[in-house]
């Protein structure tokens, strides 16, 4: 059984309503007012900063139970329990190759580019205490750790957590247990899948706030750290937005065409909730619409229902780009000269310590601070360069995450033979009225 948000109300006569009606409109407008607050009256953009952190806890609050009955009715309906090992070793083994490429991508453009040669800056001068924290933060992730983390104290606590894993993982044993006892299940299954028509009709109504979350979030983050302060870091921060629009067009793109559909008309079907995150500089925030829009562009359930919790945690092209570009940087800036093996060692650590802070709020520079820290040439104090930019590099690091795990989606799908292609065509070729975030 399908589960679907319902569509709004038509406007009054069956009418198509005016753009202003629009979901993806209205947040547009909301991060353009918010970008001219925050740079008008910077301390009213700061003070804005409640209504971004509230619109995204509301959808934090829903996507545990999204993803656990998204799972659960999906693993239990599935006549052959071996399809769920299947899924997800075809996830892992797109997640590791495209990761992997993005690292070498960034790796590549910052060695072509050298954004930071020039500055001539001495380690010595950067206050190392801005970065402590992070630096802390990383230490204590480790890849055993994150591991060991998946598993839940008990059944219950990975909802009152929101560790998205170890919702994942409860989702998959009970639905699994579900399908082994047989018949015995259909009133539970069918409960759950009443309760899902509930769930995501909550997301709808939660979603009416995005405009609210995307206009205070943009709003602080203009008011805090300024439009200006992307001027001193101007090189590295427009290396890093066009090395995730080629990956994005060229990379992405060749493998959509693989699969037989166009990454523009992709991103198109999903631009209200592309706003979204650009707004909140939270792919999370998108999270439950994204699985939704996939279910309604062909995607079977089970292969949504795990690729794309998986993804949030394992696929991130976005992050890693950054990782590898960054790191660079800093030791382009600071006149350190690299050898292409201690290249190499950087890319070889990146890939693990991308896993190991998977997850982690903050990620992208936990994850930096973490591979800096075991590649010692690199001085992690030369993260102070970058703390300022961070946040405007956030939005770019969330969107590419984001049109990845879309990709990924319709990619296992395909090879899992669980694509309607059918679907998608109408999805990503429809020529009525714009779509609504999270509405059918």
């Amino acid at each position: 059984m399908h589960i679907m948000a319902p569509a709004p109300p038509a406007a009054a006569g069956g009418t198509p309503r005016r753009w202003y009606g629009h979901l993806y409109a209205q947040v547009l407008v909301a991060i353009v007012l918010g970008t001219i607050i925050g740079h008008v009256w910077p301390e009213l953009g700061e003070a804005l900063k409640p209504l971004g952190d509230g619109f995204i806890k509301l959808v934090k609050m829903i996507i545990a139970p999204v993803i656990f009955l998204t799972v659960v009715t999906g693993v239990a309906g599935m006549r052959e329990l071996g399809s769920v090992g299947r899924v997800a070793g075809k996830a892992f083994a797109y997640f590791l190759v495209f990761s992997t490429l993005a690292l070498i991508v960034g790796l590549v453009v910052a060695n072509v580019v050298q954004p930071g040669v020039g500055l001539h800056i001495d380690p010595a001068t950067l206050d190392a205490k801005a970065v402590a924290d992070y630096a802390h933060k990383a230490h204590e992730t480790s890849l055993t750790g994150f591991l060991i983390g998946i598993i839940p104290d008990t059944l219950v606590s990975a909802f009152v957590d929101g560790n998205i894993l170890q919702v994942l993982m409860v989702a998959i044993l009970f639905g699994i247990a579900m399908s082994l006892v047989g018949r015995t299940a259909d009133p539970v299954l069918d409960l759950l899948d009443r309760l899902g028509m509930i769930v995501f009709r909550l997301v709808g109504i939660l979603m009416r706030a995005a405009p609210v979350g995307a206009f205070g979030a943009i709003a602080f983050t203009i008011g805090k750290y300024g439009v200006g302060s992307l001027v001193n870091l101007a090189a590295l921060v427009a290396t890093f937005y066009l090395t995730s629009i080629l990956f994005v067009l060229v990379v992405l793109g060749a493998v959509a065409r693989a699969m037989g559909f166009s990454i523009l008309k992709l991103i198109r079907y999903l631009k209200a909730e592309l706003l979204l995150v650009l707004g909140t500089s939270s792919s999370e925030a998108a999270l439950p619409s994204l699985m939704d829009r996939m279910e309604q562009a062909g995607c079977a359930k089970p292969v949504v229902g795990l690729v794309v919790p998986m993804g949030y945690s394992f696929n991130l092209d976005g992050t890693n780009i950054y990782m590898t570009l960054a790191a660079l940087f800093i030791a382009q800036a600071c006149d350190v000269h690299l050898t292409l093996g201690q290249e190499l060692l950087l890319l070889a650590v990146a890939m693990l310590s991308s896993k190991g802070a998977a997850g982690v709020t903050g990620a992208g520079f936990i994850t930096l601070a973490a591979t800096l820290s075991i590649v010692p040439t690199v001085p992690v104090a030369g993260m102070a360069l970058i703390l300022g930019v961070d946040r405007f590099m956030s939005e770019c690091r969330s969107l590419t995450n984001f049109i990845g795990n879309a990709v990924a989606t319709v990619v296992v799908a395909r090879w899992e033979g669980a694509l309607d292609h059918a679907a998608l065509d109408r999805a990503l070729n429809r020529a009525a009225a714009p779509a609504e975030l999270g509405a059918a």
